[in-house]
């Protein structure tokens, strides 16, 4: 019972994870605005939403995913509760000024597990990642015996795969968050970030 598929297969699942990642979402765009904030914020944000893959990939695996394509009530449920977690991520980093000097990024008072947290729930609870995965993922782990199996495994490389990508936004967006706090759009950058995340929070309501 091989824990991988052939060679060939395996590949062929990485070259389509490494371009759907590449792709901009919510998720690139969540870890690029908490980035803004702080290079440790985006770091974190980027694991959370790694570890929100895992997640799907469980639901997927375990079937629970398909609920939500049988149970439309279920799916908008998910999707507005997303969508209104974004949005309400937005608005409280602009009350709080979060992107600006006040940012927590490095201090001993650091959230250390806030953006992670909110890493994972704003990619859990995108209901679009959980039905594509649980399309994805079948096809390239097939059926013969030992799919669970490598279906996790695929998973896993998803999210080790999102992880690296998002980490490099995250590294990249901190050193551009550093360059604009030095500068005298510091009291802009709350109101940028902010406004990224409620108008990710109302494109997911729309679509």
């Amino acid at each position: 019972m091989a824990l991988l598929p052939g060679p060939a297969t395996y590949l062929a699942f990485c070259a389509a994870a490494v371009a759907l990642i590449l792709t901009p979402g919510p998720d690139t765009m969540y870890v690029l605005a908490r980035g803004i904030q702080s290079r440790d914020a985006g770091v974190r944000s980027a694991f959370g939403i790694a570890t929100g893959v895992l997640l799907h990939t469980a639901a997927a695996t375990l079937g629970l995913a398909a609920l939500l394509r049988a149970a439309p009530a279920a799916y908008r449920v998910v999707k507005y509760a997303g969508a209104v977690y974004l949005a309400s991520l937005g608005v409280q980093a602009i009350r709080n000024d979060e992107f600006g000097d006040a940012a927590d990024a490095d201090g001993p008072t650091a959230d250390a597990t806030g953006s992670f947290r909110r890493g994972v729930l704003v990619n859990v609870l995108n209901p679009k990642v959980a039905l594509f995965f649980l399309a994805f993922l079948p096809g390239f782990a097939g059926s013969a015996p030992g799919a669970t199996s490598r279906m996790l495994v695929l998973g896993a490389t998803y999210a080790t795969l999102t992880a690296a990508y998002l980490g490099i936004v995250a590294v990249a967006s901190g050193r551009v968050g550093s360059l604009l706090t030095a500068s005298t759009t510091t009291s802009r950058l709350s109101w940028v970030g902010g406004g990224a995340m409620i108008t990710l929070g109302l494109a997911l309501a729309v679509e």
